[in-house]
Parts: structure tokens; C-alpha cells; sequence
């Protein structure tokens, strides 16, 4: 597969580009009981994330690509089948190649959808 189904692309769940911390890409979330929230990223034409950090746990998987995850100084790059945990409150930024898709986990509220 080169994209997520259809079913995980309904408009009523996308991400609006104003909470984005990187440019280009197409996401859509869903919202869990607890508060926390699920997203599912395309990184269509790649893009570097701008330096941020998040006072709730954020855990992704890449499915198709590659994402470097940049923070304490390193560069760590996971591929398609690895995982990523990123502690709160650690600053964190990250560089995707074209075409990457991820899905991640937020133990909080992330992401907000297009009005």
C-alpha cells in the first residue's frame, strides 16, 4: 500500500495545517476517552519538523519511508516496522523523506481539526 484507506482519511478528521510543526503534510487524528489521540501523517513531499516538545508521551510507528528523529544532540532514524518513544517534555524535531506515512499515539491532545 502507498496510502492509508480511505476510511482513515474522512475530512471531518483532518488536521488543519495551523497546528502542524511540519510544512506539507496531510494528517488526520482521532481523539481517545482519556484525552489522548491517534494520527496518521503522509509526508508527501518529505519536510523537517520545527524543534518542539509536549507535556504528554508521544510514541509513532513508521509505515512506509523513513523519519530521523533529532533530539539530545542525535539523529536517530527509524524505518519502515520500528517504533519511537518520545518522553514528555522532551524537545524533539525530526526529518521525514518523501512519501513517508506514520502513525502516531499522544498521551494528550495533539492535534486540532479544520474548522
Amino acid at each position: 500500500m502507498n496510502a492509508f484507506p480511505g476510511f482513515m482519511k474522512h475530512p471531518a478528521n483532518k488536521i488543519s495545517t495551523e497546528t502542524q510543526y511540519t510544512k506539507g503534510i496531510e494528517g488526520y487524528v482521532f481523539d481517545g476517552l482519556d484525552g489522548s489521540q491517534m494520527a496518521f501523517w503522509t509526508y508527501q513531499d518529505g519536510g523537517k519538523s520545527a524543534e518542539h516538545l509536549h507535556d504528554y508521551d508521544e510514541y509513532f510507528t513508521v509505515v512506509q519511508g523513513q523519519y530521523t528523529v533529532i533530539m539530545k544532540g542525535k539523529r536517530i532514524p527509524i524505518g519502515v516496522g520500528e517504533e519511537f518513544l518520545i518522553p514528555k517534555g522532551t524537545l524533539h524535531s525530526g526529518k521525514a523523506v518523501a512519501g513517508t506515512r506514520a502513525i502516531y499515539a499522544f498521551g494528550g491532545k495533539r492535534a486540532k481539526r479544520v474548522s
